[in-house]
């Protein structure tokens, strides 16, 4: 067996979400099936994590298998051609067997993108608000999130994880252009509709309708209804994975 990493991007509009699905298309399973013609038997694939459906994938990093080494050029150049057009891998490093996707993972970066004026070639890709927002206010309680570890009032209900702990290493919110702003968030991990989640509940802050005081209330009541709703899927991208060095090859 020799495994490697393939890093892809996705525009995630069409499919429901990364993990393979009884009722709908995934990217998963558009991968695992390029691959399986390519190499003329079934081949799984297991990504760094789970994005839910509509949600973008700038780089997302999934581990598989072969018989034998593979010539990872003309590898990524045929994928390349049997994938659809909203899905590109652009490269894939060989690691050690028991490099893990998922479970090796340093940390998730995603980002979500807000824009205030209407803009066609944005509607895709941002979240359109349609009242001013208090960003200075917003970041001030994303800087509350480096104090909680438990963030069960930003997951979704009724999961399969042990733990609803995560450890946050970013968080908080940039204007990138007159009308846009970007929030980014980094954790070692993340729960269920945790970013969509959060993203919502700051917008109530930058709203008004929920003081700093509100908000770490909101955590710590660890219970999903006392957050705010959670934000369109479609302007929330995975946009980086990181792994120690230790699992590649030079």
């Amino acid at each position: 067996m020799v495994r490697y990493f393939i890093y892809l991007g996705y525009d995630g509009t069409a499919y429901h979400g990364w993990q393979v699905q009884p009722n709908g298309m995934s990217v998963q399973e558009v991968l695992q099936k390029a691959l399986s013609v390519l190499m003329r038997r079934p081949v799984e694939v297991v990504g760094a994590g789970r994005t839910d459906a509509g949600v973008h994938a700038r780089l997302m990093v999934a581990h598989v298998d072969f018989d034998a080494p593979v010539d990872i050029f003309r590898m990524v150049d045929k994928l390349n051609r049997l994938l659809p057009p909203d899905i590109a891998v652009y490269r894939m490093r060989r690691v050690t067997n028991e490099a893990h996707a998922r479970f090796d993972a340093t940390y998730r970066r995603y980002q979500y993108h807000i824009t205030t004026n209407k803009d066609p070639f944005h509607r895709h890709y941002a979240w359109r608000v349609f009242q001013s927002l208090d960003f200075e206010a917003m970041n001030r309680a994303a800087s509350v999130l480096f104090e909680y570890t438990d963030f069960t009032s930003f997951s979704k209900l009724h999961t399969d994880v042990k733990t609803n702990n995560c450890r946050i290493m970013q968080a908080g919110w940039e204007q990138v252009g007159e009308d846009e702003w970007v929030f980014t968030i980094q954790a070692d991990r993340f729960l269920r509709n945790m970013v969509r989640a959060v993203v919502g509940t700051l917008v109530e802050v930058g709203r008004g309708k929920l003081t700093l005081d509100g908000f770490r209330r909101v955590i710590e009541a660890k219970d999903r209804c006392s957050a705010g709703t959670s934000v369109p899927a479609h302007a929330l991208f995975l946009v980086d994975v990181g792994y120690p060095d230790l699992l590649f090859y030079p």
